[in-house]
């Protein structure tokens, strides 16, 4: 367990460090600490883009390959969806089932346990921080405290110019208040008098942000727009 002090330091750390490898450093350190053995930490992509760009710290060795750590993470992987399920961070243990629909969780085995940490420090931006193992037994407090140090990473990434607060595929200021409106209750005529524009661009807008989020129809949008850190209602 690590007490008040401990977790200072590190944000201070952090926050002192001028490049991005010690403040990725500091992150793995601690998850390994934890009994983390995969190491994941990356921005969550929009949907229908990659993620290669967005990876900034990947070891993760695949026990059925001998323990040779994976190159490649495909955006689709399942595991990926937990960092988009919620805001708090989660402790996931891997079953039988689980590795069918993932190459991560295939990679490190049925039993393992996997600490799951969202980052939304700079909306609309979106991260995750990973840690997995067969030897992780965190506490509340140790995952507070990761979410804490993990926040203050993305922040200093950020100051550092190694990340942008935008993803490929983002909507635009206008598509999100559209949407923020129509989440609301709001139909496309009182949308239009609100922003003082016409109903077809506010269907245009509606339009653009479905595409964006491959979603089926003005309800999915709107979930996904959410789910995606998009809008907040």
């Amino acid at each position: 367990m690590n007490d008040t002090s401990d977790i200072e330091a590190k944000v201070k750390a952090i926050s002192d460090a001028r490049a991005a490898k010690p403040v990725l450093d500091i992150v793995e350190s601690y998850l390994r600490r934890l009994g983390a053995s995969h190491i994941l930490i990356t921005g969550l992509p929009m949907p229908n883009r990659t993620i290669d760009s967005l990876v900034h710290r990947f070891r993760w060795p695949d026990e059925r390959n001998g323990g040779v750590e994976r190159t490649t993470l495909s955006a689709g992987d399942s595991a990926l969806m937990l960092g988009l399920s919620g805001n708090r961070p989660v402790v996931w243990p891997v079953s039988s089932s689980d590795p069918s629909s993932s190459e991560l969780f295939a990679a490190i085995g049925e039993g393992a346990r996997v600490m799951v940490i969202p980052v939304d420090a700079l909306h609309p931006f979106q991260a995750m921080v990973v840690g997995a193992g067969h030897q992780i037994t965190p506490e509340p407090y140790d995952l507070a405290s990761l979410e804490i140090v993990c926040s203050a990473a993305f922040r200093r990434l950020f100051e550092l110019g190694v990340i942008s607060d935008q993803r490929p595929g983002d909507l635009s200021a206008r598509e999100r208040r559209v949407l923020e409106l129509t989440s609301l209750g709001k139909t496309a005529h009182e949308i239009a008098e609100l922003l003082e524009i016409s109903q077809r661009t506010v269907h245009a807008h509606l339009q653009n942000a479905s595409a964006k989020l491959n979603a089926s129809n003005k309800t999915h949008t709107v979930v996904e727009a959410l789910r995606y850190g998009q809008i907040k209602i």
